[in-house]
């Protein structure tokens, strides 16, 4: 029997393919790219589906790629393949908390849910995606360190201030902020959450949130409010990026509003440069 086109969930079969997009544009698949290293694309231990729209009718070469799970993250295709998986996350229902990757093809699926999905909290459409492999240019902050799993109860207010700043809600706000909590002590267990402390309060924080094994990205910059125009954020960045470049080996990436033009500034200070567009959709 004939299938008919549309988008369809990923096997171990397509794997090849997916690596393949991975292995294209390591820096923006590096959310995805490190889920599927370590869960493959089973998706109850992916925690999620990977779609995917093919060239044929029948199993081909796959030509666009979306992840939905707490996030839905389309990483490749054009306008058809968009439309493909708007289909499926619409028969679906919305299920994430972001529409989040590169630009093209984030605001052409948004494009196609928005009449169902919208209005969107908040569309932030313009995104700098920067990248940095080398070391930093300029020295790191050597106060910055990781995080003990005994600091977590120092550490924790800082990461939610953090939180209500960039993205505008409190993370404690449904469940008392007890899975926030438990996300925040992962990173720490892992060894992916960094800060400056002073007189035992935080200072400076950033984590690594995601890193797959070309690529960590840097999310959660924050520098206490009385400190900030110091120079910390950008030192402190820089420690993070040097640990990944020369520790773990691999591209330091973040992603940064448009807007922010003082943000964007320190980073390429580090030595950052842009190397893609990402947009986010915020429900």
């Amino acid at each position: 029997m004939l299938r008919l086109a549309g988008a369809r969930v990923l096997d171990e079969r397509d794997l090849i393919d997916v690596r393949g997009v991975f292995d294209n544009d390591p820096v923006a698949a590096c959310m995805v790219a490190a889920r599927v290293e370590v869960a493959g694309l089973d998706p109850w231990r992916l925690g999620g589906e990977m779609w995917g729209s093919d060239s044929k009718p029948i199993r081909g070469k796959v030509e666009g790629l979306c992840f939905s799970g707490p996030n839905l993250i389309p990483l490749k295709g054009g306008a058809t393949a968009m439309r493909m998986f708007a289909d499926r996350a619409r028969r679906r229902g919305r299920m994430c908390s972001s529409l989040v990757g590169p630009a093209e093809q984030v605001l052409t699926l948004w494009d196609e849910l928005q009449p169902d999905w919208g209005p969107a909290r908040e569309v932030r459409g313009d995104q700098p995606l920067m990248a940095i492999s080398t070391a930093p240019k300029i020295t790191p902050d050597p106060q910055v360190r990781q995080v003990r799993p005994s600091e977590l109860n120092r550490y924790l207010p800082a990461a939610i201030s953090m939180f209500i700043e960039e993205v505008g809600i409190d993370p404690c706000a449904e469940d008392g902020g007890a899975g926030y909590r438990a996300r925040v002590s992962e990173l720490i267990a892992a060894g992916r959450a960094f800060a400056r402390f002073e007189h035992g309060e935080v200072v400076f924080k950033a984590e690594i949130g995601a890193m797959s094994s070309k690529v960590g990205q840097i999310q959660g910059v924050w520098v206490r409010p009385d400190r900030r125009g110091e120079g910390i954020g950008t030192a402190g960045t820089a420690a993070v990026a040097d640990r990944l470049t020369r520790v773990l080996n691999r591209t330091a990436s973040l992603y940064v509003n448009g807007y922010n033009h003082v943000a964007q500034a320190a980073y390429r200070r580090i030595g950052f440069e842009q190397v893609g567009q990402y947009a986010t959709v915020l429900f």
